[in-house]
């Protein structure tokens, strides 16, 4: 009756549903580890990034120290940004209000872009933890009920219903029941506390977008002075 030996006496499509809700299982977690070590290093990266942003310091210089190869989403915005910013004032600016709104609304576009698709990759795999979290149950349910039909074929067969005949082959259909559940709950919380941080992090960056949109239109208005 261990765990081990419910596996090995159980019927092949049980055993095969067993397989998949633990590597489903296993799958989620290895995920799990890799999400909440990466949110808590975005935060440490975007804390320190805003230190820099608003330290008073030359954009300038903190695009060139920053690089060809941002570290994280924030600095990626900011570098990404800086870029098209370089490229449209490197002839000048003038005093056209067209061009100036050009200007504003090519880096718009380019910092929305790059947000997008940031975020896309941040959300990857969280689709995964969503769907082993609804489908995980059924799928142990399922090996429940073909374990179940098996044992009372084997009832009908052996024309014996004592508790000790009947009871092993229960357990190990509830097992896969025991399996989907495991895999279901840590992938539904965990979908659920990573949906929370993607989207105060998104919030975050849509803070930093109006933020820095802001400080170029002022500079724009400073060079047109």
């Amino acid at each position: 009756m261990s765990l081990w030996g419910l596996f090995l006496k159980a019927d092949l499509v049980v055993k095969a549903v067993m397989l998949l809700l633990l590597v489903a299982s296993v799958w989620c977690w290895a995920i799990i580890f890799e999400k909440w070590l990466r949110f808590r290093r975005l935060r440490a990266q975007a804390d320190e990034f805003e230190d820099s942003f608003w330290s008073g310091g030359s954009l300038e210089d903190l695009y060139d120290h920053i690089g060809a190869r941002p570290d994280h989403p924030m600095e990626i915005l900011f570098a990404s940004a800086m870029r098209e910013w370089r490229r449209s004032t490197a002839k000048g600016i003038g005093n056209e209000q067209s061009l100036r709104a050009g200007i504003k609304e090519r880096i718009g576009q380019v910092m929305q872009v790059t947000m997008d698709r940031e975020m896309q990759r941040l959300e990857r795999y969280l689709g995964f933890l969503a769907t082993v979290g609804s489908t995980a149950p059924f799928i142990g349910l399922f090996g429940t009920v073909w374990g179940i039909m098996n044992s009372f074929q084997s009832i009908a067969l052996s024309k014996n219903t004592n508790l000790a005949v009947v009871a092993p082959g229960i357990a190990e259909a509830l097992f896969a029941t025991a399996l989907g559940l495991i895999a279901a709950i840590p992938a539904v919380v965990a979908y659920n506390k990573f949906s929370d941080d993607l989207g105060r992090y998104a919030n975050r960056l849509d803070g930093f977008v109006g933020e820095f949109s802001a400080i170029l239109s002022r500079q724009l208005e400073e060079r047109q002075a």
